[in-house]
């Protein structure tokens, strides 16, 4: 079993790349729902949704996000009926995935259970698996004040300086029995190139994940989500220099620190290797950049690669590959 940690789009790439090299229920993706908000009455889930949709195929792929082919019918009625919250633009069919999730939930099934039943409708053999069944937000503090981060991420299109990121009801979060069940029968771990602060991060600071993720004694692999010095889609790179920390390859690798085996870095970032190395970690200097979903294979496979040479028999992971 490969666990991968994940976020939005960029994390949705390499699950979808591991997705299609391993055999299909080889593949358990941890995601990040500190995100998550309710709209409209129903609870939106945009980091899950987009790995959801990804792996089944239905993804948005000219956006990154949303369902290939959606129609506005919907939204457009509730701007004609003057409806503030159509800035989150939500399509016709991915309504029909929240009404779900809601309808659900609301008749006291998990969020786990809930998601589970989201994919296999799809046809996804992998698993999907929220971080925590409890609610959690991901707020940040601005000169404005504490925005929720969709405010924050979409509807100021984070134009806002960063002060602070709190992750609102996280003291009471902990992990599932599957979360914790997939870590145990781990032979890799895989933090996708999301935001280290909020994708990664929430997930990292769910009760009981990084202790079930230090014990478990497999590779733990990152991919810098930062070439350059910039992230290649939404604020990484902003947050963490307006946080204080290197916004750089160097910069994410610090901050996983001792709870990562191995980073891999682009080969535009192959200057800092060594002062990466020099933390302790192995690292893996390779192209990082998915343009198309040849791209994603080739990183995916790289990554299990570097992942087998790190591992202690590294049959374990090579016998989770395709191909």
């Amino acid at each position: 079993m490969i666990v991968a940690l994940a976020g939005g789009v960029g994390g949705a790439k390499l699950a979808h790349g591991l997705y299609q090299t391993l055999r299909p229920d080889a593949l358990s993706v941890i995601v990040n729902t500190a995100d998550d908000f309710e709209l409209f009455g129903l609870r939106i889930s945009p980091d899950a949704d987009t790995v959801m949709y990804t792996l089944g195929g239905v993804a948005n792929n000219q956006t990154g996000w949303g369902v290939a082919g959606d129609t506005w019918q919907t939204l457009e009625m509730l701007g004609r009926y003057g409806h503030e919250s159509t800035w989150f633009r939500i399509g016709d069919r991915d309504f029909a995935t929240h009404i779900m999730r809601t309808e659900q939930l609301r008749a006291g099934q998990s969020l786990t259970a809930t998601t589970h039943t989201l994919t296999s409708a799809l046809g996804i053999r992998a698993w999907l698996l929220p971080m925590s069944d409890q609610i959690v937000a991901t707020e940040v503090e601005t000169p404005a004040g504490r925005l929720h981060f969709q405010d924050y991420f979409v509807r100021r299109h984070h134009a806002d300086e960063v002060r602070g990121v709190v992750f609102a009801g996280i003291e009471s979060a902990h992990i599932t029995a599957e979360v914790d069940a997939a870590l145990g029968q781990a032979s890799a771990i895989v933090f996708c190139p999301s935001n280290p602060i909020v994708s990664i991060g929430p997930i990292l600071a769910v009760g009981g994940m990084r202790e079930a993720i230090a014990a478990a004694r497999v590779p733990k692999i990152a991919i810098s989500p930062i070439i350059g010095g910039k992230a290649l889609r939404g604020p990484a790179d902003q947050m963490l220099a307006g946080l204080g920390y290197d916004a750089s390859a160097l910069g994410v690798a610090r901050i996983y620190g001792d709870l990562i085996d191995g980073f891999v870095i682009d080969q535009a970032d192959a200057e800092l290797e060594a002062q990466i190395a020099a933390l302790g970690v192995r690292v893996l200097v390779t192209n990082t950049v998915m343009r198309d979903e040849g791209d994603r294979r080739t990183l995916a496979q790289n990554v299990l690669r570097f992942a087998a040479s790190l591992a202690s028999d590294d049959a374990t992971i090579l016998k989770e590959l395709t191909d």
